[in-house]
């Protein structure tokens, strides 16, 4: 007798695991296969959390205490430390020169390293004197902080060799004391910052230069266009997203500034060159005053985060 009875499949049982629409749990290895990207970037995240976040935590965490470090008790005063360094004039000062340090420094850096980019990317040099050009122009880029401002204090000392050069040329009459002058060290400093960092604004622009199509330029010549239109109209909307990217790290960069200022200067004379990362650094190690300078550190996090979420968005709309 043949059997006509119609055979359920376990699928389809009222009490099998999809009928009650629970999902069949997932193979090891699907699980493992997920996870295996953290594993790669785990080293990265320990390295971060513990060189990064880990300090800046305990800086924030400074700033709201007082007799830190040197005691071994430490008091919670909350925000006392932010207004006793906003109301200290030197503080005030520093922020003058610091902005006027990073104005001035990002500037010139702009002006000059597109000025030289455009001469190195010129067709009326040739290829040799493009490569003595471009080997001169970023001699700068080479150097240590160290040994920029060891140079430069020798070339710029009253003896050294810039009074020299401008005493026999007849423009001074007596040498001058150019990092310890009141008026002049500030200006000085900020040069000897102009000429450290200007390469790196030439080698970036320069590669946007070359990136340019020569189609633009060629049909804004058969338009008519003299050679600032082209300028104005082709070559700077071309780099504008390169001078914005620039721009915004070069201003992180240079508000941030310690090694040149502190071995030129040390922020003086009479605090004329004195900036917020050398204020912070004689707070803490110069008058022990650990709390204070944290407090002065986590207001220079906030510009330098302030700037880089700006980078940061400007990069997204890039791309």
């Amino acid at each position: 007798m043949i059997d006509t009875s119609i055979s359920t499949a376990p699928e389809q049982l009222p009490g099998s695991a999809k009928a009650k629409g629970r999902k069949t749990p997932r193979p090891r290895s699907q699980v493992i296969r997920k996870l295996e990207p953290y594993g790669y970037l785990a080293p990265v995240i320990v390295l971060m959390l513990v060189l990064m976040i880990l300090p800046i935590a305990v800086v924030i965490r400074y700033s709201l205490l007082d007799n830190v470090i040197m005691t071994p008790t430490s008091v919670v005063v909350g925000l006392k430390n932010y207004i006793t360094i906003l109301s200290d004039p030197v503080y005030h000062t520093a922020i003058k020169n610091t902005a006027v340090f990073t104005g001035s420094s990002v500037l010139a850096h702009l002006v000059l390293g597109l000025g030289f980019a455009m001469l190195l990317n010129s067709p009326l040099l040739g290829r040799w004197t493009k490569t003595i050009f471009r080997t001169i122009f970023v001699m700068p880029w080479l150097l240590t902080v160290a040994i920029i401002a060891i140079l430069w204090r020798l070339l710029l000392d009253p003896n050294g060799v810039v009074n020299y050069a401008l005493i026999q040329g007849g423009v001074i009459d007596t040498p001058i004391a150019w990092l310890a002058d009141l008026n002049l060290a500030l200006p000085a400093v900020t040069f000897i910052n102009i000429w450290a960092g200007y390469p790196f604004f030439m080698v970036s622009l320069l590669a946007g230069l070359q990136g340019i199509s020569a189609d633009l330029y060629e049909a804004a010549a058969v338009d008519g266009a003299s050679w600032w239109r082209r300028f104005f109209h082709v070559t700077l909307p071309s780099l504008r997203p390169i001078i914005l990217s620039m721009a915004l790290l070069d201003m992180i960069w240079t508000s941030q500034q310690f090694p040149l200022i502190w071995m030129t200067t040390g922020g003086g004379p009479l605090d004329r060159t004195e900036m917020l990362s050398t204020y912070t650094y004689k707070l803490a190690f110069s008058e022990y005053q650990f709390a204070q300078a944290s407090a002065s550190a986590v207001m220079l996090l906030a510009v330098a985060l302030v700037l880089a979420v700006f980078y940061v968005r400007h990069q997204r709309v890039r791309d």
